[in-house]
C-alpha cells in the first residue's frame, strides 16, 4: 500500500467517525418528542402570538449577549468536559421549566451561552482559537444546523456549506443570518416547556437533547476543517465525502 492509499484510507476513516456524529446528533431529539407528546411542528402553536412575534429579536439579543459572554469568559473558566456542559444545560432546563414560559424566557439567554462555550470549547479541542473572527463565525455556525427537533432529523448538513456565503460577512452578520433559523429552534424548545405538569423534565429533556445535538455537531464543524487543514484536501470535497457517507448510514438503516 502506499503513502497516498494510506493518507486516502486514513481520510476515509475520520470521515466515518464524523458521519457516525452526525447520526448521533439526529437521534438525540426524539426523547423530547416522547415526553411532550405531539409532532415538533406543532410545539411552535403552544406558544403566545406576542411570544412568536418576539421570538426572532429574542434570540439575536441571546445570541449577542451569549457571544460576549462566552468569549470573556473563557479568560477565568477553563473549557468544561462535554458531559459537564450537558448536566449544567439539563439542571437549567428543569429550572427554567418548572416555573413555565416566564422563567423559561429568562433562561433561554443563560442555555444559549452554556451552548455557544462548550462549541467554542470544541474548536479549541480541535486545535482552532475561538478568538478569531473566523473560528467565532464558526462557532456561530454550528447553529445552522437547526436543533434536535427539525424535520429532516438533522439530516440537513446545509451549515458546513455556510462558510461560502459568510465569506466576508461580520459576526454581528452571521448572527442576523442565523437568528431566524434558531428562532425556529429556540421556539420549540420554549413550547416543550409549557407542557403543563412536565414543564420541569420537558425542560431538562429538551436542554439534554440539545446539548448533546449541538456539541456533537461542532464536533462534525471542527472535525471537518481540521482534517482539511491537516491534509490540504479541498473542503468543498470533504463535504461532499461527508454527505455520502451519512446519505449510505441513513439508507442501510432504513433497508
Amino acid at each position: 500500500m502506499t503513502g497516498t492509499d494510506l493518507v486516502a484510507l486514513n481520510i476515509d476513516r475520520e470521515i466515518a467517525a464524523l458521519a457516525r456524529r452526525h447520526k448521533a446528533a439526529s437521534n438525540v431529539g426524539m426523547q423530547v418528542l416522547n415526553l411532550v407528546g405531539g409532532q415538533a411542528e406543532n410545539l411552535l402553536e403552544r406558544l403566545p402570538d406576542p411570544v412568536k412575534d418576539q421570538l426572532e429579536q429574542a434570540t439575536t439579543r441571546a445570541l449577542e449577549a451569549a457571544l460576549r459572554a462566552a468569549q470573556s469568559s473563557r479568560a477565568v473558566v477553563p473549557d468544561q468536559k462535554g458531559w459537564l456542559n450537558t448536566a449544567m444545560t439539563t439542571a437549567m432546563g428543569a429550572m427554567g421549566g418548572a416555573g413555565g414560559l416566564p422563567t423559561a424566557l429568562a433562561e433561554l439567554p443563560v442555555t444559549t451561552t452554556v451552548l455557544l462555550r462548550a462549541i467554542q470549547g470544541i474548536a479549541a479541542e480541535h486545535g482552532f482559537d475561538p478568538a478569531e473572527d473566523e473560528v467565532q463565525k464558526a462557532c456561530l455556525g454550528v447553529f445552522a444546523s437547526a436543533g434536535p427537533l427539525a424535520e429532516d432529523d438533522g439530516a440537513d448538513m446545509a451549515f458546513l456549506t455556510a462558510r461560502v456565503t459568510l465569506t466576508g460577512a461580520t459576526v454581528h452578520g452571521v448572527i442576523a443570518r442565523i437568528a431566524p433559523r434558531l428562532a425556529t429552534v429556540l421556539g420549540q424548545k420554549l413550547a416543550t416547556q409549557t407542557v403543563p405538569v412536565i414543564g420541569a423534565a420537558a425542560g431538562a429533556a429538551t436542554n439534554f437533547a440539545y446539548t448533546s445535538y449541538y456539541q456533537e455537531m461542532a464536533h462534525v464543524q471542527f472535525g471537518l476543517m481540521r482534517l482539511a487543514a491537516r491534509t490540504g484536501c479541498d473542503t468543498d470535497l470533504l463535504i461532499a465525502d461527508l454527505r455520502r457517507a451519512v446519505e449510505a448510514g441513513a439508507k442501510s438503516r432504513a433497508s
